[in-house]
């Protein structure tokens, strides 16, 4: 589940940056005492994802706005109503572009992730995202990538060490990198990139729980894989440019993990629109 805190401090923060200070149109136009119903309504078919933070938005600007109808994960249809809104109607027009910006992003990643997993289905290989997030939003793109049926990588530069190309030319050579991530990793998982067969060799030799294989094409993975043999370590991750067309061809008997930046980086936002419903004068604005 996402952390209520870090959701609230969000929403507050796009809200002050919507808002400024004050939504002029609405306080010119609407009666302070308005009440309104309004829907959201999918215009693309998706996976839905942001529920919480949908509602966070609102309950920010009024605690008396309610919503009802769809949870996370749900899969839309396009013409669908997902949520029924209800509350003072200043609340409701202020709150209308925050809510659907957040959300239309986080079902756009949950849509994007479902077809990717779809793409391996049978397989038995985990999609995974990456650290390509937008700075800030980390938390709600990554909740948005498990709702549509993936999993996740490191959530930040703690929780593992993943021992890449430009940390081996820093330290000066690949088995000194990965000896002094090994010393230090503290019961955290090592993981290794490595960029030819030879390398390979030497990482399993050193017992690291997991290597990566950046832009190797199909064939260079299924010899990585052969090198492997019948070992259960090291784990395979296999990534760089997979797309919906090519990442079957990856998803190799002994590969364990294919990570996909477009995940979260380049997902289309998913259409949605929040329309106000005429419940008669005095009522609905």
């Amino acid at each position: 589940m996402l952390d209520g805190g870090s959701v609230r401090a969000l929403v507050a923060a796009a809200l002050a940056e919507d808002i400024g200070s004050g939504d002029a149109t609405t306080l010119a136009i609407v009666p302070a005492a308005r009440r309104a119903r309004a829907r959201v309504v999918a215009k693309a078919a998706g996976v839905l994802a942001g529920r919480s933070v949908f509602e966070a938005v609102f309950q920010q600007l009024d605690a008396d706005c309610r919503v009802e109808g769809k949870d996370d994960t749900s899969t839309l249809q396009s013409g669908e109503v997902i949520w029924q809104l209800e509350g003072p109607a200043r609340a409701l027009l202020s709150g209308e572009r925050v809510a659907l910006n957040f959300v239309q992003h986080m079902a756009g990643i949950a849509t994007r992730t479902a077809q990717f997993v779809g793409a391996v289905q049978g397989t038995g290989v985990v999609v995974t995202d990456t650290r390509k997030t937008t700075p800030g939003l980390r938390s709600l793109e990554k909740y948005a990538v498990r709702c549509g049926g993936g999993q996740n990588h490191r959530s930040s530069l703690d929780a593992m060490l993943l021992v890449k190309e430009n940390h081996i030319a820093a330290a000066g050579s690949l088995e000194q990198a990965v000896q002094l991530a090994l010393r230090a990793a503290d019961g955290r998982p090592v993981e290794v990139e490595v960029r030819e067969l030879d390398e390979l060799r030497q990482v399993i030799a050193l017992g690291v729980e997991r290597v990566l294989l950046d832009h190797w094409t199909p064939e260079e993975v299924q010899r990585a894989l052969d090198l492997r043999g019948s070992r259960r370590r090291p784990q395979i991750e296999v990534s760089g440019n997979l797309t919906l067309e090519t990442i079957r061809a990856f998803a190799l008997p002994g590969v364990q993990f294919l990570s996909v930046g477009a995940l979260t980086h380049s997902a289309p936002a998913l259409d949605l629109s929040l329309l106000f419903e005429d419940a008669g004068e005095g009522e609905v604005v």
